[in-house]
């Protein structure tokens, strides 16, 4: 309730600072425009500027300041950001990007157009024009296009007096400074001091002497979901990454890792649902329906496997009516088991390394969970459909058939996703609805068959 009370005053406040704005551009006070934005968070600006109506925004855009709409940008979704930087035009586009950090601004400038692209790089410096487009020609998901620049390193050769000194004249272009990264004379990289290490240390002292050898930094090439699983294992608050070369070239900061986490996540969970990442809240319906088509398709066509099966064993369903009673029944369990076991191996592939031992050791825990499952769930509705039918072999035939769909359930919902990481392919597409629908043809084989087995004894 008190979660609920703060929101409500929260959206009251949005309101109370939309309705401000809006009297100030009706009395014509554009001056004061601006002041409406200070001493908030991004979040908040971006917020506030949203509630406004589409046709008071133009005006604010005029007369906000460049740092401030750089602020709000970088909280917008990306069909609002473009369509902002479209209203303000070229030139003034050009300034406030450049305030970007450079892993947003890649990020940001990946949508933009060929020829707009060049533009805007064109018009930057060139040294910097020239590290942007190197983000840029990273693959989107790889520690290359995450990294920002704006980072402190230093010669190992170099005092500790000499490094405070450093920090103290980069720290306000600096994301991070938690953390001193040494470098030799090539911008290799061969150690990490702490800044606490700094200050507990003699003024006098190299940074040779002190620094930390055993550095744990990426490559430019390494995935999101690698870095992903390494931040799961170690505290950091800056990841290094290097080139092929090792050189130092950037630094991933924690709010990046934290983002980093969070895109996994939410990949991870599209995929398992089988839809697409790029809907949200936004999206227009047409758009959302064509994303998620291509996957509700094919499983679609998969699907008619399921109707074919039943049309086989049509005879069997006509002499036994009762067998269409457990029919949801059985796929549902199995798809349901499969679907666990599914998220079980994803979460195991997110957080650690796979081997054939851990492999077999998997396959075998799912494989005894199964049977302990299935011998639950097949006796207590063996017994249902004993006491409901008074039939023996009807009990027999659904326990049974529960019993070994749960076991084939299991195990695909673990073996499938295991190939396609073998396959080098994201296991995540072995997706809840694939699984369940692969799930529902074993299991309706397997109840018609053994149903076909006892057909004499349930007529």
């Amino acid at each position: 309730m008190k979660g609920q009370w703060s929101l409500l005053i929260t959206k009251k406040r949005e309101e109370k600072e939309a309705l401000n704005i809006i009297e100030k551009i009706k009395n014509e006070q554009f001056d004061e425009i601006n002041n409406c934005f200070l001493n908030k968070k991004p979040y908040d600006m971006a917020i506030i500027f949203q509630s406004l109506p589409e046709r008071h925004r133009a005006a604010v855009l005029h007369y906000l300041e460049d740092s401030t709409l750089a602020s709000i940008i970088q909280k917008l979704n990306v069909t609002h950001q473009l369509e902002l930087i479209s209203k303000i035009g070229p030139t003034r586009a050009n300034k406030i990007l450049s305030l970007l950090d450079s892993s947003f601004l890649t990020a940001l400038l990946r949508k933009f157009p060929k020829i707009q692209l060049e533009n805007f790089l064109g018009e930057m410096d060139d040294q910097y024009a020239s590290y942007i487009k190197k983000m840029i020609d990273y693959p989107a998901d790889s520690a290359g296009s995450l990294m920002t620049n704006n980072y402190v390193s230093i010669r190992s050769s170099f005092t500790v007096a000499e490094a405070v000194e450093k920090i103290k004249s980069l720290a306000l272009y600096s994301e991070s400074i938690n953390h001193l990264y040494v470098v030799d004379e090539l911008g290799n990289l061969t150690g990490m001091v702490s800044y606490r290490d700094l200050i507990l240390t003699d003024m006098n002292e190299t940074l040779a002497n002190i620094m930390f050898e055993q550095v744990i930094c990426v490559s430019v090439y390494t995935k999101r979901a690698e870095i992903a699983r390494l931040l799961s294992k170690y505290d950091f608050t800056a990841l290094p990454v290097v080139n092929e070369e090792d050189k130092l070239v950037g630094i991933i900061t924690f709010d990046d890792m934290v983002d980093i986490i969070i895109h996994e996540a939410s990949d991870d969970y599209t995929k398992l649902s089988a839809t697409s990442k790029e809907i949200d809240f936004d999206t227009k319906p047409f758009k959302a329906a064509v994303r998620r088509l291509p996957w509700l398709i094919i499983l679609l066509f998969i699907g008619l496997l399921s109707g074919s099966i039943i049309a086989k064993f049509e005879s069997t369903l006509n002499q036994v009516v009762a067998l269409a009673f457990f029919m949801p029944l059985i796929a549902g369990m199995t798809g349901n088991t499969g679907t666990q076991s599914l998220a079980v191996v994803i979460r195991g592939l997110a957080e650690q390394e796979i081997d054939v031992r851990t492999v077999f050791k998997l396959v075998f825990r799912e494989f005894k969970v199964s049977l302990i499952i299935g011998v639950t769930c097949g006796i207590l509705i063996s017994l249902i459909a004993f006491i409901w039918q008074g039939n023996f072999y009807l009990g027999l035939v659904v326990g049974s058939s529960l019993f070994l769909t749960l076991i084939l359930g299991t195990l695909a919902g673990t073996i499938i996703p295991l190939i396609l990481y073998k396959f080098k392919l994201d296991p995540a597409v072995a997706s809840g609805p694939l699984i369940t629908t692969v799930n529902d043809i074993f299991s309706l084989i397997t109840y018609f068959t053994i149903a076909s087995w006892f057909i004499s004894k349930l007529v």
